[in-house]
């Protein structure tokens, strides 16, 4: 009796096209012979659609035996999604609520990466518009610019940039306000070599098997990697070129960032590569899983197939 796996796609968040890449990809590569799939697409007005009609999603989930999340962004990675599975009962691959809330905060996930003993950039936190001058003003004076402003909460890339100077650095942190950010993070730019490192459990016999860390490559005279990766002016080195030591170390806290954020499954963090040590960036609960991804690519580098690893996050999500 084939398994029925619900892929959850689309999505109203500012991810939404990534989101159906996701998950059409996995709808195509997960092995039919053992798997009926149920393409279930979510509108950006937050509308549920199982092959094609409007449905709830009380009536979509009932409908499946597992689901496998192919949504990104706020919307996936806010832990709301994780909720609802687990409010009809549904297994589900990739993090529970509140693992998702933590690494999508990116203060709250410095701050356990730094009770970790790793190594982050310096930073400060604007909480709302009213601090926004003041705050602006003293992290001129005490950052070295350029910095990287970010949105607290938001679990992608959009509305990240680098900047200098008083001014811009002010009509930055304010236009996240006005766009809706709930906190603003500026933290120092960290020269360096940037690495993406991915963490899949029980892979190999392994309990949180690391596959080698993945390097990206910037064109030259850019250095600020978030929208490069996504248009793909970014390239990748599958494994990445650095040192024994530092690849060992990249894969060590990649581990640390998986457990201290109390992850399941599968997750992918960001790190910087500098002489004076590795420093953690981010970790994403839901990165984009196709052929072409980071995490699909790392894997494939030493012989793990795409279908076979989707196969594998059925078997997590199912406890098998």
């Amino acid at each position: 009796m084939q398994t029925i796996v619900g892929v959850l796609r689309g999505g109203p968040s500012r991810e939404h096209e990534a989101s159906l890449k996701s998950g059409a990809a996995m709808l195509a590569h997960l092995p039919d012979e053992r798997f009926a799939t149920r393409d279930i697409y979510i509108n950006k007005n937050g509308e549920w659609h199982d092959r094609g009609r409007l449905i709830t999603p009380e009536r979509a989930l009932r409908q499946i035996d597992v689901a496998l999340i192919g949504l990104h962004g706020e919307y996936g990675e806010n832990g709301e999604i994780q909720k609802l599975l687990a409010r009809y009962g549904v297994p589900y691959a990739g993090s529970d609520a509140f693992g998702s809330y933590l690494a999508k905060h990116k203060l709250l996930a410095k701050t356990r990466a730094q009770e970790a003993g790793l190594l982050t950039p310096v930073y400060r936190y604007v909480e709302n518009t009213a601090k926004s001058e003041a705050m602006a003003h003293e992290i001129t004076r005490s950052l070295s610019q350029p910095v990287i402003v970010k949105p607290v909460g938001w679990g992608s890339s959009f509305g990240v940039s680098v900047i200098g100077g008083y001014a811009p650095v002010l009509t930055a942190i304010q236009h996240l306000f006005e766009l809706g950010a709930q906190g603003v993070l500026v933290e120092e730019f960290i020269r360096g070599k940037e690495a993406t490192v991915s963490v899949v459990e029980g892979l190999r016999g392994e309990k949180l098997y690391v596959p080698p860390p993945v390097e990206i490559v910037l064109p030259k005279g850019e250095f600020f990697s978030h929208k490069l990766k996504s248009s793909g002016e970014a390239r990748q080195r599958f494994p990445g070129n650095f040192s024994r030591a530092a690849s060992e170390e990249l894969q060590r806290a990649a581990r640390v960032m998986h457990r201290t954020l109390g992850l399941r499954h599968y997750s992918r963090s960001d790190f910087i590569v500098t002489p004076k040590g590795v420093y953690y960036l981010e970790t994403n609960t839901l990165p984009e899983i196709n052929a072409e991804s980071l995490l699909a690519k790392s894997l494939e580098s030493v012989g793990i197939r795409f279908p076979h690893f989707l196969e594998h996050l059925v078997k997590l999500a199912l406890g098998k």
